[in-house]
């Protein structure tokens, strides 16, 4: 399943039905008179976020979106049916921004949460209800009331507890495949996690949602490389782990840069707790270590702790790091409901009931 997080639709909510024009002529009634019912109301919009979606892929395809229109009213004061409503299920963390991206129209951020994002319109009045002592036999209807239309941007922000950051060949997805149950792309070269990746990690009876973003570089906040986009979808996580090549060229300036990307970008980014794993302790000795990690904090860093990804040294510390962090119920739990997490051969999360 291809990931997409970004997707505007146009959406129409259903016309109101016209009302009816209809006189009755009945045998035992005395005179007669108009009894033409009025038309049916149209179909809202509602958004409703579902579990078991992690893209907006699906809108690609479908971008125009309409209810249908309300029944017409009918002889014998009989009101025309109304239409049923046109639910459009996201993700759940889909939020529904106007159409120049500077409201927030809704945030759908439970499981079952319904948003009237527009409202059909009312059925017009049928000829029974013009009826007066001075017009007798009116046959004037209404048409019904016009549906409300809109372009709307949807943007999903990944629900995670933990979000994974720093430079790319940090090792994060090393790092990920390692305590999550996800099968991120490894490779010796920048850039190898191109779209963000979730992975459900279990330590202590506990689980936890782990999101990992494409790695970011000097510049992202302005729109250099790719990894500023999906800065989004950590906003939402209680905690920041961020990983750093301690056999890296500088490990301070690629603290620095991570640092001042999380804060330009905004969004409460650089307010977030976080933890600096020194990744790749495997490959240098003790003193080393300990020579960096005081750099680090000489620079302002705190709370590091020395990780192998790879050979999977301090990972178990650091989960343990991470407990006071979490929930009682994860957030991946809130998101699926009464359901188990599988992953399919491309790494991807899909949920099915229990």
């Amino acid at each position: 399943m291809h990931f997409l997080d970004q997707a505007k639709i146009y959406i129409k909510s259903g016309a109101g039905g016209p009302g009816g024009v209809s006189f009755r002529r009945e045998k035992y009634v005395e005179y007669g008179g108009p009894d033409g019912g009025n038309g049916g109301k149209g179909g809202d919009i509602i958004f409703r976020a579902i579990a078991g979606l992690n893209t907006l892929i699906d809108f690609r395809y479908s971008q125009h979106i309409k209810a249908k229109r309300g029944g017409h009213g009918m002889g014998r004061d009989r009101t025309g049916a109304g239409a049923p409503p046109m639910y459009i299920d996201v993700p759940v963390g889909t939020q529904i921004l106007s159409d120049d991206k500077e409201h927030v129209l809704a945030d759908m951020t439970e499981v079952g949460q319904e948003v009237i994002l527009l409202k059909g319109g009312d059925g017009g009045r049928g000829n029974a209800s013009y009826k007066s002592s001075t017009n007798r036999a009116p046959r004037q209807h209404g048409e019904g009331w016009p549906g409300e239309e809109l372009w709307v941007w949807l943007r999903l922000k990944l629900l995670a507890d933990i979000g994974l950051v720093g430079l790319p060949n940090a090792g994060k997805s090393t790092f990920i495949n390692s305590v999550t149950n996800t099968k991120s792309r490894v490779a010796p070269f920048p850039f190898t996690t191109i779209t963000p990746q979730l992975g459900v990690a279990y330590h202590k009876n506990r689980e936890f949602v782990i999101a990992d973003i494409p790695g970011l570089i000097e510049g992202a906040a302005d729109g250099a490389g790719i990894g500023d986009r999906f800065l989004g979808h950590i906003e939402r996580c209680k905690i920041l782990i961020h990983l750093i090549d301690a056999n890296g060229d500088n490990p301070v300036k690629a603290w620095q840069i991570v640092q001042n990307e999380l804060n330009e970008y905004g969004g409460g980014l650089i307010d977030k707790p976080q933890i600096l794993a020194l990744n790749k302790s495997d490959l240098l000795d003790e003193e080393l270590m300990s020579d960096i990690a005081d750099q680090l904090r000489a620079a302002g860093a705190k709370d590091i702790m020395h990780i192998s990804g790879a050979g999977g040294a301090g990972l178990d510390e650091l989960l343990d790091a991470l407990m006071p962090y979490m929930p009682e119920r994860s957030t991946i739990e809130k998101a699926k409901g009464n359901s188990v997490a599988n992953l399919d051969d491309d790494g991807e999360a899909t949920w099915s009931p229990l």
